[in-house]
């Protein structure tokens, strides 16, 4: 068994510079002890099309130089995505966006400045699979279950904030979304819309990235009830 040695540095652990905490902590007479989500089949959704949704930058490059550009404005970016399930044959499957054959993600996007989080992913979440006839999309967002960090103007990102990093450039926050029983989505033309099994994102960060591949884990806590 490894020995845990004690830090003696005066001061440790230091208080982060970057407040991570959201505003409402529940007491821990309030957290439950289970979670329960609902999941519903594959086949109770229907899938439509609409015009293509480009990315706001060009490019990966043309994306870092923006936000090297608005930092000193705005600090931290802001950011959120949905994590939407569905089930086939008792198996859970997130949704996810492919673009191209290799790339895939989650639907989300920037914050605009001072955006409630929850309105900002309801936000875009209608903008990406929003359905155009007209009616409403009630979604319904729930748990956060994951905080990922960008430390530089850089892809790499993390579950944490890396040591003597002050501000993160880049604050990513991922929210568990509870589809109704049966839905209307309309995919831009550019994009795929496919639902990917847990046992093949487990342990894949070649194939899906580290954030995507580790939504198995953050999502055993979870108690599954297949309708």
């Amino acid at each position: 068994m490894a020995n845990i040695r004690q830090n003696s540095h005066p001061g440790w652990p230091k208080k982060a510079a970057y407040n991570t905490q959201s505003k409402y902590q529940p007491s821990s007479s309030a957290v439950p002890r289970e979670r329960t989500a609902v999941l519903y089949p594959l086949t109770n959704y229907t899938f439509g099309t609409k015009e293509s949704l480009f990315e706001k930058d060009k490019s990966v490059s043309a994306r870092f130089q923006r936000m090297r550009e608005e930092f000193p404005k705005v600090g931290t970016r802001r950011s959120v995505e949905g994590v939407l399930i569905v089930h086939e044959h008792g198996l859970p499957h997130v949704l996810l966006l492919q673009l191209g054959t290799t790339f895939f993600k989650l639907p989300g996007g920037e914050l605009k400045d001072a955006e409630d989080e929850v309105d900002g992913l309801k936000r875009l979440m209608t903008e990406i699979l929003g359905r155009q006839d007209g009616v409403q999309q009630d979604w319904m967002v729930e748990d956060v279950i994951a905080n990922w960090y960008r430390p530089n103007f850089e892809p790499p990102q993390y579950p944490y904030i890396p040591a003597h990093i002050t501000k993160p450039k880049e604050h990513k926050r991922l929210y568990f979304v509870q589809l109704a029983e049966k839905a209307l989505f309309a995919v831009p033309r550019n994009y795929k819309l496919v639902a990917a099994p847990l046992f093949e994102l487990y342990d894949n960060s070649p194939g899906y990235g580290p954030i995507i591949s580790s939504l198995p884990q953050l999502l055993s806590r979870f108690n599954f009830i297949y309708q």
